[in-house]
């Protein structure tokens, strides 16, 4: 009895840390953890790209948003920012907003708090020093939250921020109008899309489908009477 209740205990810990890992698939489930999916603007979605700054993807998909006029916003890799800091910079000069994503891109859930603070921590400042602008946003790789690295984002005052769709971009087999049909049929005000910037945590090459991708999007947008804003609180 004493082990059944010994497991049965382990296993509601298990439930409870990784609870909120399950907030990308169950959007209920983040809203009720305070994890954002969507921004209330009537005439507006947010183009949210991840992984970056890449040497060739970050400026393909700035120069498909300049084409249009679109701003985005743009979580950025800590370890990729070290490397090329001059592309941080080149984003918020092109009006955009970066935020937070990682140092190193690794699964929340494997790590503790600890791991993650350091982690969090020392991307941040290299963002906010290489792009002069001030975090207030979080995503985490993979979109996965443990209940204890959720904690420790809101105690830093940071947003925990997901999204509504995705373009699934980061597959092997995705193409611009596999991208651009998952992004936008059917999007709406308010919707927060998750798309790429870099191809250095997912299939090779992936930024360029992406790039393709952006004017079909604006173009869908553009026909709903929509417009791509950066995130905002």
């Amino acid at each position: 009895m004493i082990r059944a209740l010994a497991g049965a205990g382990a296993s509601a810990a298990a439930v409870l840390h990784a609870g909120p890992a399950l907030a990308p698939i169950v959007p209920g489930l983040g809203s009720g953890l305070g994890i954002v999916h969507t921004q209330p603007r009537a005439d507006s979605v947010a183009l949210t790209f991840d992984d970056g700054p890449h040497p060739q993807g970050t400026p393909a998909v700035l120069e498909a948003l300049r084409e249009r006029g679109a701003e985005a916003t743009f979580f950025l890799a800590g370890e990729q920012v070290e490397r090329r800091p001059a592309l941080a910079a080149e984003i918020v000069a092109a009006g955009h907003r970066v935020e937070l994503h990682c140092y190193r891109h690794r699964n929340l859930l494997r790590l503790g708090v600890r791991q993650f603070l350091e982690d969090a921590e020392r991307a941040r400042a290299i963002i906010e020093e290489a792009s002069g602008q001030a975090i207030a946003d979080f995503r985490p790789p993979y979109g996965i939250f443990s209940a204890a690295t959720l904690r420790a984002v809101r105690r830093r005052g940071w947003r925990p921020v997901l999204w509504s769709r995705w373009g699934k971009d980061w597959r092997r087999g995705a193409t611009a109008e596999s991208i651009a049909r998952r992004s936008s049929t059917g999007i709406e005000a308010g919707d927060i899309v998750l798309l790429h910037d870099a191809d250095y945590y997912s299939a090779r090459g992936s930024w360029v489908r992406t790039a393709a991708a952006l004017p079909l999007i604006l173009t869908e947008l553009e026909s709903r009477g929509l417009r791509s804003s950066v995130l905002r609180r």
